[in-house]
């Protein structure tokens, strides 16, 4: 069966498959106005129609929250609590905006229901549910064209028997529905309540996306990458579709892990920078997790890859400020209309400025199947370098320094503002206009080595093929007596554990290649915040290790809570295979060289070379400036720097 991996980004949609014993990528544009469209279109000529095993990386659950584009959406909660979902946690995001509003909560206030229960928090029922009030407030969501339902109750996660009542009247009457325990059965109510809504809001969405593509696939099996950096199935995906958020950057960060480590890297900074946004992420060691993301400025509390994204990419448009000020995005010119050089655009993006300044070499872009036209450009960077009072060519090479200012900032927000130096790690570089900015945002942050793998356009799909079925479970458990053991949590473990396995051989995973993990949240008794310590029979010295690590200090001496008990359940999937090749002579062959072109560095034109990236050989070292084609990216290599190719064709720039 062919196995197939597709990343749906905002200008392209990448394929990375396997044909017999060889992989070949493929790249298509996206289609906004229906993602689907492009993963067919893709699907179709490279299948040619046979039946496929495919792993989907999605953004339409992202983008349905951006846009407000989600499913009619109705709140069932306790009543009197109807409106926690606008008061939320009373913060103010920008303290000294006078302006400041918070974004308008996902469900509107008509269609918010109080109902008459209550369950207390030891998990006893003080208050039953009348039946008849309940079919009342089910016929008014008739009534208002509801599609979709979230309910969240108080200490739901204590016991969940109220849910379950609602939710068997919802599903009699036909709605689609989130019921709080089933999507996060932890405390603190208003996150679950923010990440049920979330879940109710875009999962009719993305079951219509999926069930389309289903339906365009036939037989074929597909799979739904989610932001935890693991896969579950399309039907799972189309229930719980909040753990599907970010989970194309999510594909990338695995890829990058894996095939990082493969070449010797456990420390790496991951910088993907696709054709509207760039994502990065820090891996010390281990994929970097996180419990507290936002979207929009909703919380959402499943656990995610902890990745940071800025609104910088090859589509990033460039324009001058009410004060005359060069700036860069966050708006996208996207797939349609494009840069001006694709053809359609008419304002000027990062990727044109590339163009400008001879860093793509037009008659190989995407392998030389797309056109683009440098003759566009003349007419509108003149324009705007008048405005500005610029050179042309200055102008291009500010837009660029704009552009990797602000990917550089996002860098430094996941390293040097969190305590760790960016020169001891490897910037690991990925996605479509990764190749041409690495090498500058390493000089900017320090950062000695850069890593461009493979296909790198397409690494968020081949992260895809890399990535595990994994699926989160937690419980909040409130444990704080003194000289807790390991024996205090097992009946929760087991309890926990005995889903999981049924969850994953359900999804298709045969029983010896499941394994699970886990861990424990803690704090000191009285704190607000917990951290993920992982679960042995240390675990108490651990999580003081980490507390120390994390904030400065521990407290022996003080008393530890456990918050809540998770369990990560992991099934085993075939993978690729990355073999790692001889290394040949250093010696470049003559036909690696396709061309020279005139290209602007730091404001001096440079004689630069062209290579087939295609025809480089294991052990090959190329001296800047240079330029390195291939079908999924363009690599540029500034003057000063030197790149090696090492056996596992990863391309090695000492910058």
């Amino acid at each position: 069966m062919m196995v197939i991996g597709v990343d749906t980004g905002g200008t392209f949609t990448d394929f990375i498959y396997k044909d017999g014993e060889d992989w070949k990528v493929y790249k298509v544009l996206s289609t906004p106005s229906n993602p689907a469209m492009a993963v067919l279109e893709g699907y179709r000529i490279i299948s040619k129609d046979k039946r496929v095993s495919m792993t989907h990386g999605s953004t339409v659950a992202t983008n349905a929250i951006l846009e407000r584009k989600g499913a009619s959406t109705a709140l069932i909660i306790n009543y009197g609590f109807e409106d926690i979902i606008e008061i939320g946690r009373q913060e103010r995001k920008e303290l000294y905006n006078l302006r400041y509003k918070k974004e308008p909560p996902l469900v509107l206030k008509e269609n918010r229901f109080g109902i008459r229960c209550r369950i207390n928090y030891k998990g006893e029922v003080i208050e039953d549910i009348d039946l008849k009030e309940l079919r009342e407030i089910v016929n008014k969501l008739h009534q208002l064209d509801i599609e979709s339902v979230a309910v969240c109750l108080l200490f739901s996660f204590k016991n969940n028997k109220h849910e379950d009542i609602i939710g068997e009247e919802l599903k009699k009457s036909g709605f689609f529905y989130s019921l709080s325990h089933d999507v996060l059965s932890e405390f603190r109510e208003y996150e679950r309540l923010s990440t049920t809504v979330i879940n109710a809001y875009v999962s009719p969405k993305m079951g219509r996306y999926i069930s389309f593509l289903k339906k365009g696939l036939g037989d074929s099996r597909l799979r739904i990458m989610q932001s935890n950096g693991g896969s579950i199935s399309a039907e799972t995906a189309m229930r719980e579709s909040v753990r599907t958020i970010l989970s194309g950057p999510a594909g990338g960060v695995v890829g990058a892990y894996e095939i990082g480590k493969l070449a010797g890297f456990e420390k790496l900074i991951t910088f993907d920078m696709g054709g509207t946004s760039t994502d990065v992420a820090l891996i010390d060691g281990n994929l970097p997790f996180t419990l507290e993301s936002e979207v929009s400025g909703f919380p959402i509390k499943t656990p995610m890859i902890d990745i940071h994204t800025v609104g910088a990419g090859g589509g990033s448009i460039a324009y001058l400020d009410v004060g005359g000020a060069l700036r860069v995005g966050p708006e996208s010119a996207g797939a349609d209309p494009g840069p001006i050089c694709y053809g359609r655009g008419n304002s000027i993006t990062v990727t044109d400025a590339n163009l400008y300044l001879g860093r793509l070499v037009p008659e190989k872009f995407l392998g030389g199947h797309m056109k683009i036209y440098r003759d566009r450009l003349d007419i509108y960077f003149e324009n705007m370098a008048h405005k500005v009072g610029l050179e042309p060519i200055e102008l291009a090479e500010g837009i660029l320094d704009v552009a990797n200012s602000n990917m550089e900032r996002a860098v430094r927000a996941i390293s040097v503002e969190r305590g760790y130096d960016p020169s001891e790690f490897a910037l690991f570089s990925f996605g479509g206009g990764g190749g041409m900015h690495s090498c500058f945002l390493a000089r900017l942050l320090n950062i000695p080595q850069v890593i461009i793998p493979r296909h790198p356009g397409i690494l968020s799909a081949i992260g895809m093929l890399l990535a595990d079925v994994i699926k989160d479970y937690s419980k909040t458990v409130m444990v704080s007596k003194m000289g807790m053991g390991i024996e205090d949590f097992e009946d929760f473990f087991r309890e926990i554990e005995k889903k999981a396995v049924l969850d994953l051989l359900s999804e298709g995973i045969a029983h010896d290649k499941i394994f699970l993990e886990r861990y424990l949240d803690m704090r000191y008794i009285g704190q607000s915040y917990e951290i993920v310590v992982p679960f042995d029979r240390d675990f108490i010295d651990k999580f003081h290790q980490l507390h120390e690590q994390n904030y400065g200090y521990c407290n022996r001496d003080g008393e530890v809570e456990v918050v809540n008990v998770r369990v990560r359940a992991r099934g085993r999937l075939p993978k690729p295979e990355f073999k790692k090749k001889d290394i040949a002579n250093s010696l470049l062959d003559e036909e690696a060289i396709c061309g020279e072109n005139q290209v602007i560095f730091w404001g001096e034109q440079y004689s630069t070379k062209i290579y087939d990236r295609d025809r480089l050989l294991c052990g090959n070292k190329i001296l800047g400036p240079a330029i390195i084609v291939e079908y999924s990216s363009t690599i540029v290599i500034p003057p000063g720097a030197e790149a090696e190719v090492d056996g596992f064709e990863n391309i090695i720039v000492r910058v």
